[in-house]
């Protein structure tokens, strides 16, 4: 990493920064209003960032749901993409899994990402499925991916 990049949980605060990587990264980003009701009123959720100096690089969430961590949404600006802060985001978030007691992790990945699908797969994520036309906003398929042992 050419930088410093601190991870740590998010805050309310944090959400100008989390939408600037939000519309950096998706062509269907979250609105605030939902990051704000997954950090409010959501039990189940944790959420990551990372920062480089002050500034919001990227982030993480996952739902802890009985023993399994359901990966929400990863991801990192693009100018700060390719230096392992994903990578990072990850791996804090397994960690912070396991600490929760869950014993595996799935995500959905889409199909065409293959920067993410090689990360995941380094990480120990094997293809378990495929949801057909899962992006509503250009009908692309996204493949499941399953951890069992955190």
């Amino acid at each position: 990493m050419k930088t410093d990049v601190l991870v740590r949980p998010m805050m309310p605060e944090d959400l100008d920064g989390v939408m600037v990587v939000e519309k950096d990264s998706f062509s269907a980003p979250w609105s605030r209003s939902a990051f704000e009701e997954e950090l409010s009123q959501n039990n189940l959720a944790r959420y990551l960032v990372a920062v480089a100096g002050d500034v919001i690089v990227g982030y993480a969430g996952a739902w802890l749901v009985i023993n399994e961590a359901h990966v929400t949404n990863v991801a990192v600006v693009g100018m700060y993409r390719r230096e392992g802060i994903g990578r990072l985001l990850m791996e804090k978030l397994m960690e912070l899994a396991r600490n929760n007691f869950m014993e595996s992790m799935t995500l959905e990945v889409r199909v065409s990402n293959a920067a993410a699908r090689n990360l995941y797969s380094k990480l120990g994520f094997v293809e378990a499925g495929m949801r057909k036309n899962y992006y509503t906003e250009t009908k692309e398929d996204a493949l499941i991916l399953w951890r069992e042992k955190l």
